[in-house]
């Protein structure tokens, strides 16, 4: 039987909840910062003494301090990458490249689970899954379960993509550190909503600027405490040691072969400004009461499942379905109405057998500092 029409909401076109992917609209700041880099600082940094190499290495330096600032480390310990996914490779090989044992949460993105499971085809490492619980508790225990005397590095999401549930990784790395293995934290979710410091006892940092940090696509950033070296994944052009066919041993350098993205940095650098202007916990807030209203009326529809559980935390994130359709057929209808949302896997198969939904996925929906109520209560008359 087909579908009653419902009339489309009188809101501006396109509506935005697609934030967990990245992050849109940018602050005017981010998009000047971006703009200048390009006008007034169009040299390569460390690439020569003229002004316009001058001005552009300071772009890069100046987001380095502004970066370890933020997530309380050195300036020289911030490595900019392509984005999160590149992060973690170099995180991953750096550190697991001559082989040991890995563990990984079961709510991991690609971007963790593919090159470590690349390095264990290649038979250089073994690993284990811990399986994430709504109790903390449990999730530590099953993490400690599966460490070795071998387990070389311990890789977890700050915030799953999916479901948007908090992971416990100040008491995990805890653990890590009573045993001297390496915590390397995924922060593409969590950076940008949660307070996140290398003080919480992570080692390697991972993160996007595209996403929470509302820089741009292009961007991405290592930040590590030093306390494991990692073995470049690339070697190239640094500026720097130009007559050695050795890659400097020193960060930034020893991981930043090639050009950096100077206009991508420099709107990363803003893009964090923008955040420590706004407040975090304000940012939280907002985002969250927004989730908390979409939730609340999904859950007045028969026909809908949240995957949320009572006793876990979350941040601002929240997948759903309709049992009466796929979720990409919810997603395409929503997008007619002139919504924007992710329906399917997310690149997180793991969470998605986390949660027993891994035939088809979920709807994400995912808002920002920008979202409104009005857009929030117009989204749920069109799910309903």
């Amino acid at each position: 039987m087909p579908r009653p029409s419902h009339p489309k909401p009188h809101l501006p076109m396109p509506v935005y909840f697609d934030n967990a992917a990245t992050t849109f609209p940018k602050p005017k700041s981010v998009r000047s910062a971006a703009a200048k880099a390009v006008s007034e600082a169009g040299g390569n940094p460390g690439r020569g003494s003229h002004i316009l190499a001058k001005r552009a290495g300071d772009i890069v330096y100046h987001a380095r301090e502004t970066a370890a600032g933020f997530f309380g480390a050195e300036p020289e310990h911030v490595v900019f990458t392509l984005n999160c996914t590149h992060a973690l490779n170099l995180a991953i090989w750096g550190i697991l490249r001559n082989g040991g044992h890995a563990v990984i949460s079961s709510l991991e993105h690609n971007s963790v689970y593919r090159p470590i499971a690349a390095l264990a085809r290649s038979r250089i490492i073994t690993y284990n899954i811990a399986q994430v619980s709504s109790d903390n508790a449990q999730t530590l225990a099953n993490f400690r379960r599966l460490l070795r005397p071998d387990t070389r590095a311990v890789i977890c999401s700050l915030v799953s993509n999916v479901t948007g549930q908090i992971l416990p990784v100040r008491e995990l790395a805890a653990i890590c550190a009573e045993r001297g293995i390496a915590l390397i934290a995924d922060g593409a979710q969590g950076c940008g909503i949660l307070p996140v410091r290398l003080s919480d006892g992570i080692n390697i940092l991972c993160t996007a600027g595209h996403k929470g940090l509302y820089g741009l696509m292009g961007s991405g950033m290592l930040i590590t405490d030093g306390t494991y070296p990692l073995i470049p994944l690339m070697q190239g052009g640094t500026g720097s040691f130009s007559m050695s066919a050795k890659q400097p041993h020193f960060l930034p350098d020893a991981l930043e072969a090639g050009t950096v993205a100077v206009p991508a940095i420099a709107a990363l650098d803003a893009g964090i400004r923008f955040i420590a202007q706004q407040g975090i916990s304000k940012i939280y807030s907002h985002e969250s009461m927004l989730c908390e209203r979409l939730i609340q009326g999904l859950r007045r529809m028969p026909d809908i499942i949240v995957y949320r559980e009572a006793d876990a935390e979350y941040a601002p994130v929240v997948s759903f379905c309709r049992t009466d359709e796929t979720p990409a057929d919810t997603a395409e209808r929503l997008a007619a109405q002139g919504f924007c949302v992710r329906a399917g896997l997310h690149c997180a198969p793991l969470a998605h057998n986390t949660l027993g939904t891994s035939e088809n996925g979920t709807v994400r929906f995912a808002p920002s500092v920008f979202s409104t109520i009005e857009e929030t209560d117009a989204f749920l008359r069109a799910v309903r």
